[in-house]
């Protein structure tokens, strides 16, 4: 079943937290994870950069992260039936995203990061392939089922 988060990531921070190669690395493991848990998630980075959308995770730079990180878990933290977590190092960010977001300190999410790239089975016991898709895949690849694309 899909798990209905959102999740904030400070881009550097987890980058540093982890043996990453690069940042390309780092963002194409975040895709995978909250594809596999059927989540939404935003990776900042601080710095200028194209700001892209791969699946369920956008990617955004500004020339403060920390502070974008603030803003989008102040306006994502009361969405009804979505839990917010933010992952960063840097306590500020942590202590000013307010009491309904859940916190993650990047060395820790680098370590659940790993352990679900090692057995992905691990993060979805239950999952099944239709659990992952939107509605919309899902409605789509049923009308192909019927013959009715």
């Amino acid at each position: 079943m899909p798990d209905p988060t959102l999740y904030l990531f400070d881009g550097w921070n987890i980058l540093r937290a982890g043996s990453f190669r690069s940042r390309e690395e780092l963002v194409d493991r975040l895709t995978g994870f909250v594809a596999l848990h059927g989540a939404r998630g935003v990776v900042v980075f601080d710095g200028a950069g194209e700001d892209a959308t791969l699946g369920a995770l956008e990617v955004r730079f500004a020339p403060h992260a920390d502070e974008l990180l603030e803003r989008l878990a102040v306006a994502a933290r009361d969405t009804p039936g979505e839990r917010v977590v933010l992952v960063s190092s840097d306590r500020d960010v942590r202590d000013t995203a307010g009491q309904e977001v859940r916190r993650w300190a990047s060395a820790g999410f680098v370590e659940e990061l790993e352990r679900t790239a090692r057995d992905p089975g691990r993060a979805l016991p239950e999952a099944r392939i239709e659990d992952l898709l939107d509605p919309e895949t899902r409605a789509r690849l049923e009308r192909i089922r019927r013959g009715n694309a």
